[in-house]
């Protein structure tokens, strides 16, 4: 018994067929990745050939790049859904603010300047076919609009004036603008100038400014130049010949230049210190056949933002 035993624990184990390779021992997998040792120098013995199994059993030697690829690929498109949804959200963002008023943007509220708040203005409507004044089809410079339509509406928070609502009126209500001694040599110019037509409006704001403007409407440019150079003087280098009522000692002005009215001329003058309870501001528009004249009177001092304003609106209507 015992030498049987012997030679059984004792037999080889069977050979394998000739050319079939030896199977490579398989590593166990540790929980964290050891560092790869280094391979020392000298030649590098031939690896069998891997069947499949065991190159899915073994540790990738390196990082593969499949699966990097496609790591990289889905942070890329991750980041790139944020960009868009970024985006779009800050351009609604800026949209949504660029449509607001300062006043209505948080942080970004700013007091009143002192200007008024007018409607939204527009050109009056032609009969058919004819010309914007100062157009090559116009050589007259006249202006074939509605004369009522070419007044500057009044601003919010206004009182209406019911005797200058915006329609024709005598003129006798224009003489009365100024001071007694003007008005003959004015009413006879006009009757000398074939004026056509007169029309005014007016207002009352909640600070006390009151504003008027008349508009005088001639048979053609010339007569409406001659009556501006001559009668009023409106260009003369001491100031216009004819005063508004209650003013002594005029004092020239400008516009403001940002908004510049071609083909038109501005006059401006306010009334000089001492000038008693008010303070009157005035200017004249002459415009082709047109000639405005817009009045402002304060108690205390006229303001020259609303009166500026007001000015330049009437000009870029007439123009």
């Amino acid at each position: 018994m015992t030498e049987q035993t012997t030679e059984q624990t004792t037999e080889r184990a069977p050979e394998r067929p000739a050319g079939e390779p030896t199977p490579t021992p398989v590593p166990t997998l540790m929980p964290t990745p050891e560092p790869t040792p280094e391979r020392p120098a000298g030649p590098v013995a031939e690896t069998p050939a891997e069947t499949p199994t065991e190159r899915s059993a073994e540790t990738p030697a390196g990082p593969v790049a499949p699966r990097r690829t496609r790591r990289v690929l889905w942070a890329v498109a991750r980041w790139t859904a944020a960009v868009v949804v970024c985006g779009g959200v800050g351009t609604g963002t800026a949209l949504g603010i660029t449509g607001l008023d300062r006043d209505e943007v948080p942080g970004l509220a700013t007091e009143s300047d002192g200007r008024w708040e007018y409607p939204r203005l527009a050109l009056p409507a032609l009969p058919a076919d004819k010309p914007r004044p100062f157009t090559a089809a116009n050589d007259g410079e006249i202006h074939h609009a509605d004369p009522r339509a070419l007044l500057l509406p009044a601003p919010a928070g206004a009182t209406p004036d019911p005797k200058l609502d915006g329609g024709f009126v005598s003129t006798e209500v224009y003489l009365s603008l100024y001071g007694e001694e003007f008005r003959g040599d004015l009413r006879k110019s006009l009757s000398d100038s074939t004026l056509r037509h007169v029309v005014a409006r007016g207002w009352t704001m909640p600070d006390g400014t009151r504003t008027s403007i008349h508009l005088l409407r001639f048979s053609s440019v010339a007569y409406a130049e001659s009556y501006g150079d001559t009668a009023l003087e409106v260009d003369g280098t001491s100031g216009p010949k004819a005063l508004p009522l209650g003013v002594e000692t005029p004092v020239p002005e400008t516009l403001a230049d940002d908004v510049e009215v071609p083909e038109t001329r501005a006059y401006v003058y306010r009334e000089k210190k001492p000038y008693g309870a008010e303070q009157t501001r005035w200017a004249y528009v002459q415009a082709g056949d047109t000639l405005a004249l817009i009045t402002q009177t304060r108690k205390g001092e006229s303001l020259a933002v609303p009166f500026q304003q007001t000015a330049t609106l009437q000009n870029q209507l007439l123009g």
